[in-house]
């Protein structure tokens, strides 16, 4: 089965250090739960073809945040700051591709300068969403699902069928997304380097006490303007994403070491145990004690061989993401 474990390696910027497939064949399947784990802030210069499975899902691509429903779906385009979460409690799972363009045509194919590039470049394709209202909307969910089953069935020529599929996907794009023609603007290149330098300062000083100052000061600029691009870009503060960081450290930490939770607590940078535990049930749903009791009952039952819904303990930092019933 080629579904690939669904662990994100993410650099001091956000970017996602995983590699995604094989240089020879660049493009990985993946089945994620988010009832279990939600999908971080993070970016890589692969796309990302999406098909929900189970439930509805919130798709956030900088601050655009859209709601998208089962049997529909979502693309990523290059270089996009994006994460995903769990519109509700219940049930909520996706398939989901990333891949490098190249998979499709090199730069000096005709499918690369004709078709890719102009998607690749366009700022108004940050993020697609197929909702099902129209029939091409159908053809690329059916085209990323095609694509999905050959990499997990892996039967003889499955690579053909996965390029075949994914390249419907492209020109189903090309020919019914307005293109704009237009490079990014400086501002947004801009933004884009600005908030990859305070996502870095905050992955990097989290245990220590940080303010918006602090922040702003790592990529050079006023409070004011650290706060419009943290808005504009991501849509959140840096405070609140400083918290939620903090937190995914601590849920980290409670599975995969022994060491007390006020000891977590105080070295992910809470101060205090009642605002650690208030910070953490807010975000994950459930007290530190109860995430670490349900994990380890989680791999007991895993290694009983009777199931159970693991926490992902080796990536909560590749499942955790701003917004929702947080982003308050």
């Amino acid at each position: 089965m080629a579904i690939q474990e669904c662990i994100q390696n993410i650099d001091s910027t956000g970017q996602e250090l995983s590699q995604h497939g094989s240089s020879v064949f660049p493009v990985a399947c993946y089945h994620d739960d988010l009832k279990q784990a939600n999908v971080a802030w993070h970016w890589h210069e692969e796309l990302e073809a999406v098909v929900v499975s189970e439930g509805n899902v919130i798709s956030a691509a900088g601050s655009r945040k859209i709601q998208v429903k089962e049997s529909c779906g979502f693309f990523i385009n290059t270089g996009v700051l994006h994460g995903a979460w769990n519109a509700e409690k219940g049930n909520c799972r996706f398939h989901s591709l990333v891949f490098h363009p190249r998979l499709i045509g090199g730069r000096d194919s005709v499918f690369w300068q004709k078709y890719l590039h102009p998607i690749l470049t366009d700022t108004s394709l940050q993020m697609v969403i197929f909702d099902s209202e129209e029939t091409w909307h159908k053809d690329a969910c059916a085209a990323i699902e095609e694509a999905w089953q050959a990499m997990v069935q892996e039967y003889p020529g499955y690579e053909f069928q996965v390029r075949a599929a994914l390249s419907k996907l492209i020109l189903l794009l090309y020919n019914h997304c307005p293109l704009s023609g237009h490079e990014p603007s400086p501002k947004i290149l801009r933004n884009g380097e600005r908030i990859k330098s305070m996502l870095q300062y905050i992955q990097q000083y989290y245990e220590e006490p940080l303010t918006i100052g602090m922040i702003a000061q790592a990529a050079m600029i006023s409070e004011s303007e650290c706060l419009r691009c943290f808005r504009e870009t991501i849509g959140t503060t840096p405070i609140r994403y400083l918290k939620q960081f903090r937190v995914q450290r601590a849920a980290e930490m409670l599975i995969t070491t022994e060491k007390k939770i006020a000891d977590i607590g105080e070295l992910c940078g809470f101060q205090e145990m009642s605002y650690f535990a208030k910070s953490f049930r807010e975000m994950m749903g459930i007290t530190p004690s109860e995430y670490r009791k349900k994990e380890k009952e989680n791999e007991k039952e895993m290694d009983q061989g009777t199931g159970g819904s693991t926490l992902h303990a080796d990536h909560v930092y590749g499942k955790f993401c701003a917004g929702s019933r947080w982003d308050k």
